[in-house]
C-alpha cells in the first residue's frame, strides 16, 4: 500500500472543503483534498439553476438554524458576503442580485468551481477525485490520522470533514460524515430534510390537486416564524420559496398558516355601501388579487352561508390564516439541505475543531448549522471552511 503524508487532509471537494483547502494552503500547509465523485463541486454546479446563488448580501446569524443559534456568529463575522464577493470580483466573474439580496453568476456556476480550483492550485493544494474513502483511523500516540482509499493511504495531523449532508442522494450524498463523527464519539443532532416541499394527503390534497402549477405571493408561517415569498401548488402538495423556507421550521403534525394576501383586505369591495354581497361578488373580489383558479377554489371551500358583516369578518380572517396540516415532506431527494448534523457543542466556534479530538474538524452542511434559502448555505460553507482552513496547524 502506497502512503503519502500531508499536513492537512480534507474529505470532500465541495464549497466548504475547497474553501478550507485554499485557506490552509495559503498558510503554507501541505494539503490534499479527497473527493469520491468524478469532479469537484458537483452541488455548486447545479445550484441556482446552474448559475450558483453563491451568497446573500443580508447574511446574518439569524438566517441560520442550529441547536445553538449563537455558534455561527464567529465564523460568519470573519468571512462575510463582502469577503467572498471580493474574491469573485478578483476573478472577473460577473454577477447580479436577483431578489432579496441573492447573488447569482451571470454565467454558469462552473465559474465558481474554477475560482476555487485556481485558488487551490495557487496554494499548492492537491485535489484528488474519484477517491472513495474506505477507512479512517487515528493513532492515539502520535495523534495522526490515516485515510485509506483502495490501495492508497494518506496521513496527516489534521483531518477536515466536509462531506456534506444527506440531501440530493442522486448527487452522491451519503451519511459518511455522520459515521465518522460517531466513530470518534462526536454527538449528532437529529437530521431531517430542510428547504424541502411539503406533502398533503386526504381531503387537503383533493381540495387543491387541480391547482398544480398555480403560484401566489403569500406569507407562510409555522409557530413564530414566517416568510413572505411565493408559494406553488404541486401534484403532491406545496412548494415554492415560502414553503421551502418554512419547511425548515416545520415538524410532523404541525400546522402551517398561509396568508393569501399579506397586507391586503380581500373582501373590501363587498364592504362598500350598497355593494352586492353574494358568491359571485366574493369570487370577483378574490379574483382581483389572487390567481383565478386559486380564488375560486378558496371560495368554494370557505364561502359563508350568509354574507353578513360577521360572516365577511370570519372569511377575511380565514383567508389571512388558512391552515394546512402537511403529512410529510418530499424527503432528501428534493431537499436542498440537511438540517441537524454534527453537534456544535462538540466544536470550536473559532476553528471548527472538535474539542475532544485534536486535529479533527467538521465544516459545511455536515454541521448542525442550516441556512435559509437564497445563498445563505453557501455563505456558511465559505465561512466555516475559512475558519477551519485558517485554524489547522495553529
Amino acid at each position: 500500500m502506497s502512503q503519502q503524508r500531508f499536513d492537512v487532509l480534507i474529505l470532500g471537494a465541495g464549497a466548504a472543503g475547497l474553501m478550507a483547502a485554499m485557506e490552509a494552503g495559503r498558510r503554507g500547509r501541505r494539503v490534499a483534498v479527497l473527493e469520491r465523485a468524478e469532479q469537484p463541486g458537483k452541488k455548486i454546479l447545479i445550484s441556482g439553476g446552474g448559475r450558483c446563488n453563491f451568497t446573500n448580501l443580508h447574511a446574518r446569524p439569524e438566517n441560520f438554524l442550529s441547536a445553538n443559534p449563537h455558534f455561527a456568529k464567529s465564523a460568519l463575522a470573519r468571512m462575510t458576503p463582502a469577503d467572498f464577493i471580493g474574491l469573485v470580483e478578483r476573478h472577473g466573474i460577473a454577477y447580479h442580485e436577483k431578489t432579496l439580496g441573492q447573488l447569482f453568476c451571470d454565467g454558469p456556476a462552473q465559474q465558481i468551481v474554477d475560482l476555487l480550483m485556481r485558488e487551490c492550485a495557487e496554494a499548492g493544494v492537491r485535489v484528488l477525485v474519484s477517491t472513495s474513502v474506505g477507512e479512517v483511523r487515528r493513532d492515539d500516540s502520535s495523534g495522526f490520522f490515516t485515510v485509506v482509499a483502495g490501495n492508497d493511504a494518506w496521513t496527516a495531523a489534521a483531518l477536515v470533514v466536509a462531506t456534506g449532508g444527506l440531501s440530493i442522494p442522486k448527487m452522491g450524498a451519503t451519511g459518511f460524515g455522520y459515521d465518522l463523527a460517531r466513530q470518534f464519539g462526536i454527538p449528532i443532532e437529529p437530521c431531517r430534510p430542510a428547504l424541502v416541499p411539503l406533502t398533503l394527503a386526504g381531503e387537503e390534497l383533493r381540495n387543491f390537486a387541480e391547482l398544480t402549477g398555480v403560484s401566489a405571493a403569500v406569507t407562510a408561517a409555522c409557530g413564530k416564524r414566517s416568510f413572505r415569498e411565493k408559494m406553488l401548488f404541486t401534484h403532491r402538495g406545496l412548494s415554492g420559496p415560502a414553503i421551502l423556507q418554512i419547511s425548515s421550521y416545520w415538524s410532523e403534525r404541525e400546522n402551517i398558516r398561509i396568508d393569501w394576501a399579506p397586507g391586503q383586505t380581500l373582501l373590501a369591495p363587498l364592504r362598500v355601501q350598497n355593494a352586492r354581497r353574494d358568491f359571485a361578488a366574493g369570487k370577483a373580489a378574490l379574483r382581483a388579487q389572487l390567481p383565478a383558479r386559486l380564488a375560486d377554489r378558496l371560495l368554494e371551500i370557505a364561502a359563508p352561508k350568509s354574507w353578513t358583516n360577521a360572516a365577511l369578518d370570519k372569511l377575511e380572517g380565514r383567508l389571512h390564516a388558512w391552515t394546512f396540516t402537511p403529512n410529510g415532506t418530499e424527503g432528501y431527494d428534493k431537499a436542498e439541505v440537511t438540517a441537524g448534523g454534527v453537534s456544535t457543542s462538540a466544536l470550536s466556534a473559532q476553528t471548527m475543531e472538535c474539542r475532544s479530538v485534536r486535529g479533527l474538524y467538521f465544516i459545511g452542511e455536515v454541521v448542525d448549522v442550516t441556512g435559509h434559502l437564497g445563498g445563505f448555505n453557501f455563505q456558511w460553507a465559505w465561512a466555516s471552511g475559512a475558519a477551519a482552513g485558517r485554524g489547522v496547524g495553529c
